[in-house]
C-alpha cells in the first residue's frame, strides 16, 4: 500500500529528487517542482482573462476546450504543493512545527482574501458614487447589506462574493490538511475513498453545503464537500509522483484513454457558437456542474493531471528559460492571484462604464497581464537578492 512516507523513500533504480534522511540527521527540503509553478502560473493569467465578462480573449481559455478550467487545475496543485512542502515538513521538523507553519499560511491567505474583499467594496462604492450605475457582479449583494454589514459578513466567510470565493475554500482545506496527512501516512485508499465520498455525497445531495449569504438559496459556489476530493486527490498524486522518482508510470493504454476522453471533451465542451462555428458536440447534455465538480469535470481533470505527471517533456519543456516569468507567478501564487483580481475588477469596471471595445479590451488585458508578470519579476528579483549564496530559490516557501 502507498503511504506518505513514499515521500522520502529513495527509489530503486535512481537517484530520488527527495533524498531519504540518513541516520542521525533530518532530511533536505524537497525542491520545488517546475511543472506545478509553470502550470499554476497559467491558471493564474486565465483566470484573471476570465474573471471579466464579455472578454473576447476568455473565448481561448482552457474551459473552451472541455469542462475543466483553470480552478480545478488551482485546487489539485493546491494539494499536491501541500503535500510536498508540509507533508514533508511534518517528518523534517515534527507536528509543532508544521503545524505553526500551516496556520500562519493560512492566516496570510486570510488577510489577502480580507484585503481584497475591503479594497473591491471600497472601489465598487465609489465608483458607483461616481458614475450613478450599479454593479452587475461579485460585491452587489454584499453592498446591498450596507458597505460595514456587508464587510463583516465577508470578514466572517458568511459572504462570499463572486470572484473572491477560491480562497476561502483554499483556507479551508489547507486547515484540513493535517487530518489529511495523518490518514495518509496509514493508507492513502482509506483517505480517497472517504474523501470520494463526500464529494459524492455533495453531488447527490446540494443541500450539503456552507452557507452563503451572498447567494440566493445557495451555499458556497465552490462547495467544499465536493471540491476538497480534488485537493485530496493532489495530495496523492503527489506521493505517488515523488514514489516514481518525479514521473508518472507510462502506460500505452492509460495515454490512450485519456487522450480519448479530452478529445471527446473538446467536441463536447467546446464554444463552438461563441466561435462562430457549426456545433460538434456528439451528445445532447447540459454543461457540467462546476460547483459541485460534476463527473465528466473530475474525470477531465485528473485525464489532464495524468498526461501532465507523465510525459518527460512536460517536465523539460516547464524549465524552460522563457517560461521563466509563468513559472514566478506559480511561485508567488498568492500575490499573483491577488493582483489579478484587483486588475480583473478593474476591468469589469471599465467594461460596465464605457462598454467592451476592442482597444479598451486590448488596454484592459495587456494591462493586467504586464501587471502580473512585472508584479511576478519584482517579487522573484527580491528573492533571489535576498537569498543566502547558494541556497536553491527552487525549494518550497
Amino acid at each position: 500500500m502507498t503511504r506518505v512516507d513514499d515521500l522520502e523513500r529513495p527509489a530503486a533504480t535512481k537517484q530520488r529528487t527527495i533524498p531519504a534522511p540518513e541516520a542521525g540527521t533530518r532530511s533536505t527540503k524537497p525542491v520545488r517542482d517546475a511543472r506545478v509553478d509553470v502550470v499554476r502560473g497559467l491558471a493564474l493569467l486565465t483566470i484573471f482573462v476570465d474573471h471579466i465578462p464579455r472578454n473576447a480573449p476568455a473565448l481561448l481559455t482552457l474551459h473552451n476546450f472541455g469542462f475543466s478550467d483553470a480552478a480545478e487545475i488551482f485546487v489539485l496543485l493546491a494539494g499536491y504543493s501541500s503535500m510536498i512542502a508540509y507533508g514533508g515538513l511534518f517528518r523534517r521538523a515534527g507536528v509543532r512545527t508544521a503545524l505553526v507553519r500551516i496556520a500562519q499560511r493560512c492566516l496570510r491567505i486570510y488577510l489577502f482574501q480580507a484585503g481584497l474583499l475591503l479594497a473591491t467594496l471600497v472601489i465598487v462604492r465609489i465608483w458607483m458614487d461616481i458614475t450613478g450605475l450599479t454593479p452587475r457582479f461579485g460585491v452587489a449583494p454584499l453592498l446591498q447589506m450596507g458597505l460595514l454589514p456587508g464587510l463583516l459578513r465577508g470578514l466572517a466567510l458568511n459572504a462570499l462574493p463572486n470572484y473572491l470565493d477560491i480562497l476561502p475554500l483554499y483556507i479551508l482545506l489547507l486547515a484540513l490538511f493535517p487530518l489529511i496527512y495523518l490518514g495518509m501516512r496509514r493508507g492513502i485508499w482509506g483517505v480517497l475513498a472517504l474523501s470520494a465520498t463526500l464529494w459524492v455525497a455533495a453531488n447527490v445531495d446540494h443541500q450539503l453545503n456552507l452557507p452563503n449569504a451572498a447567494a440566493v438559496d445557495e451555499g458556497w459556489y465552490f462547495n467544499p464537500f465536493a471540491w476538497q476530493f480534488l485537493f485530496v486527490l493532489g495530495a496523492a498524486l503527489a506521493v505517488w509522483v515523488q514514489a516514481q522518482d518525479g514521473l508518472l508510470p507510462w502506460r500505452g493504454w492509460a495515454v490512450a484513454m485519456a487522450s480519448a476522453y479530452l478529445a471527446f471533451a473538446f467536441f463536447q465542451g467546446g464554444s463552438w457558437a461563441e466561435w462562430g462555428l457549426p456545433d460538434l458536440r456528439p451528445l445532447s447534455i447540459g454543461v457540467p456542474d462546476k460547483s459541485h465538480v460534476g463527473p465528466l469535470r473530475l474525470i477531465n481533470m485528473l485525464a489532464l493531471a495524468y498526461l501532465l505527471f507523465s510525459i518527460p517533456a512536460v517536465a523539460r519543456l516547464s524549465r524552460w528559460r522563457r517560461l521563466r516569468l509563468i513559472d514566478a507567478c506559480g511561485r508567488h501564487s498568492l500575490e499573483i492571484f491577488a493582483a489579478g483580481c484587483l486588475a480583473a475588477l478593474i476591468g469589469r469596471i471599465l467594461y460596465r462604464t464605457f462598454d467592451a471595445t476592442w482597444p479598451l479590451q486590448i488596454a484592459v488585458n495587456l494591462g493586467g497581464l504586464a501587471v502580473m508578470l512585472g508584479l511576478a519579476h519584482l517579487l522573484d528579483a527580491r528573492r533571489r537578492g535576498a537569498a543566502a549564496p547558494g541556497q536553491d530559490l527552487r525549494r518550497p516557501g
